[in-house]
């Protein structure tokens, strides 16, 4: 069965990537220590996968895939073309997985977790890749192995957690649920 996108998708996955991009770019925390990309936003990669939730895999990936063109555009940190396939349409397209889990009890948080975890493995392997060059064979680069998942970690988990916290308050569930059933509106 062909999946048809509707209006009502695009401009409801529209929005949440706008809002996403703006957040991502305006109320981002930016360490001192994350000197090689990355930082804390107020809930950006949750919007994004809110589109998977809503819609299923194919907006979901569509949505993310979009997000992440438009990260690299906005603000892109360049080594090499494999860097930037690992960490744009692959890592934030990861956030797509969420799609997975639309029907799913308690889909939005399972979704979540995996489009979340998705993106810190494919920038854990860009970093891998990318640290060997400046580590260089130590321990068998385990030092860039390791190095890759705890930078890595320092920002997106302290996001995830916050963001898992929130939207299990009952109140945000409502609210997250209305929202839902206002993206669906008219399209079952």
């Amino acid at each position: 069965m062909k999946q048809k996108i509707t209006v009502r998708q695009i401009v409801f996955s529209a929005i949440a990537i706008a809002l996403a991009i703006l957040i991502a770019t305006v109320l981002k925390f930016k360490g001192p220590f994350w000197f090689n990309g990355g930082s804390i936003t107020l809930f950006s990669m949750l919007l994004i996968t809110m589109i998977g939730w809503w819609y299923g895999p194919l907006m979901g990936i569509i949505g993310a895939l979009a997000y992440a063109l438009l990260q690299f555009i906005t603000g892109p940190y360049v080594l090499s073309p494999l860097q930037v396939i690992l960490d744009y349409p692959l890592a934030f397209g990861a956030l797509g997985i969420s799609g997975f889990f639309w029907k799913a009890k308690n889909g939005l948080v399972k979704g979540y977790i995996a489009g979340v975890l998705g993106r810190l493995f494919f920038h854990c392997v860009s970093g891998v890749v990318f640290y060997t060059e400046y580590i260089g064979n130590f321990g068998k680069d385990a030092a860039a192995v390791w190095g890759s998942i705890l930078y890595n970690m320092s920002y997106i988990i302290p996001e995830a957690v916050l963001t898992l916290i929130v939207i299990s308050l009952p109140p945000m569930k409502k609210v997250l649920g209305r929202i839902k059933q206002m993206a669906l509106a008219n399209t079952r």
